[in-house]
């Protein structure tokens, strides 16, 4: 019974302590003495840094858009405009490609210096 009391008595801090969260823990040891110290940021990081965090924090909602959604007529004139570019772009590459058959006709390539 007495060793059963005993047992009970070194596991019930253990239990406690393993209930912490990681950080209360880590807390009380750099508190005693163990554990890494904490070091102040330096100058140029602390500058660096702006007041508010470039994240969203959880439970805000993201601002409202400037922009709308584009309508079905907007969509389509947009459409048009990039099929038109895209001709517009595989006739140059034609072009280009044309070109670039007839400037090599006639030339030897190098010879092999040994």
């Amino acid at each position: 019974m007495v060793r059963r009391l005993r047992v009970l008595a070194l596991l019930a801090p253990m239990a406690a302590l393993g209930a912490c969260s990681g950080d209360t823990v880590r807390t009380l040891a750099v508190d005693a003495g163990y554990g890494p110290k904490t070091v102040a940021a330096p100058d140029f990081v602390r500058d660096s840094r702006g007041a508010e965090p470039d994240f969203m924090a959880v439970g805000v909602d993201a601002p409202k858009r400037p922009v709308r959604a584009k309508s079905a007529e907007d969509q389509r004139a947009l459409e048009a405009e990039l099929e038109g570019a895209r001709g517009r772009n595989e006739a140059r590459g034609r072009a280009a490609e044309s070109a670039g058959r007839g400037t090599g006709k006639g030339t030897a390539p190098a010879k092999r210096a040994e």
